[in-house]
């Protein structure tokens, strides 16, 4: 499997940063993301006040999203229901066990960042 090269890369060696880490530098990458310790040993992903999802450490994802969007995600097969809300869905997760969850994480975390970033949503 062939992946792009990131800033991270060292002269072709292998990617060494922790799945949860490498989630938190992109995400805290784009303008106004912060990464703050939440009240259950999460680590939150906030755009101002809003949170764009947590982590569970390098194993897993949680989103919020509006009702609509979070059924086509869960239909697509993107995400699965939160484990502490399985009949809510709006609530999701994702498990991170590949560098393809790496990488769909930071693209749901994106999706949630583009709505909040957008001055239609202020």
């Amino acid at each position: 499997m062939e992946t792009a090269a990131s800033p991270h890369d060292h002269g072709g060696m292998s990617e060494t940063r922790s799945a949860g880490r490498r989630i938190i530098d992109e995400a805290t990458s784009w303008p106004g993301v912060t990464a703050q310790p939440g009240s259950r040993g999460e680590l939150s992903l906030r755009f101002g006040r809003r949170e764009i999802g947590h982590l569970h450490g390098d194993r897993a994802a949680h989103f919020g999203f509006p009702k609509a969007v979070a059924a086509e995600l869960k239909a697509q097969g993107r995400i699965g229901p939160h484990p502490a809300f399985p009949d809510r869905v709006a609530r999701g997760a994702r498990r991170i066990a590949s560098d393809d969850d790496v990488r769909e994480v930071v693209a749901l975390l994106r999706l949630n960042y583009d709505r909040a970033a957008s001055p239609s949503s202020a």
